[in-house]
């Protein structure tokens, strides 16, 4: 294991069972490297909103989008204070009580303020940073986006200075005397797997599937 510094604010430091607190970067990076998904907390008018969206990491930032019309980018592009998590489910843990079952789980949490990417190429960059992040080699093939569609999306960019990683892993934690229960414990491993592609109805026939969707697979 990578060596855990110490977390960069009391904010982001792991409260609730802190021996499953990392903030190493090595850790933090690779979960948000196989997320697909986050979520982006804010606040407006004093009524807190959690949103998903897709993302990219790109060195020490974290790139999301959207339309200009987002009442989240438009929020959140101002400066405001924000939280982006991102999760991922490894296995359902299986005790003996009810009270001791869990899941295993990897998860981030970075705090701060995003800026707004405004200049043509980097945006352009930070678009093809989440697009591959995705799926890995599918920029290259489709068309840009226009100046029209580039100018009705907003890119944000979050700086990865703030931000702890929570890991769960191993097997149930019961107590001593529910050990003689008998009743299975354990772990139920739990990883996504994609299906086959299904071709849009309007494809010519002649077009095959590229190599990058047939073997899809997430980073580990």
């Amino acid at each position: 294991m990578p060596e855990n510094p110490a977390p960069a604010s009391a904010r982001v430091a792991v409260k609730r069972l802190p021996a499953r607190g990392f903030y190493d970067r090595p850790t933090i990076d690779a979960i948000l490297d196989e997320a697909l998904v986050c979520h982006v907390g804010f606040n407006v008018d004093s009524q807190p909103f959690v949103i998903p969206t897709i993302f990219g990491r790109h060195g020490d930032q974290v790139f999301f989008h959207g339309s200009q019309a987002s009442r989240m980018l438009r929020a959140v592009r101002g400066g405001i204070p924000m939280c982006l998590t991102a999760t991922l489910l490894d296995g359902l843990v299986l005790a003996r009580s009810a009270f001791h079952h869990s899941i295993n789980y990897r998860s981030v949490v970075i705090l701060g303020a995003a800026a707004e990417i405004v200049e043509p190429e980097a945006k352009v960059a930070a678009l093809k940073v989440i697009s591959d992040h995705v799926i890995p080699g599918r920029w290259d093939e489709v068309r840009p986006p226009n100046k029209q569609e580039l100018a009705a999306t907003s890119v944000l960019a979050l700086p990865i200075a703030e931000a702890s990683a929570k890991v769960r892993t191993g097997p149930p934690k019961d107590d001593e005397e529910d050990y003689a229960l008998p009743v299975w414990a354990g772990e139920l491993p739990i990883e996504p797997e994609t299906q086959p592609p299904i071709p849009d109805a309007r494809l010519p026939q002649s077009i095959g599937v590229p190599g990058y969707i047939a073997n899809y697979r997430r980073p580990r």
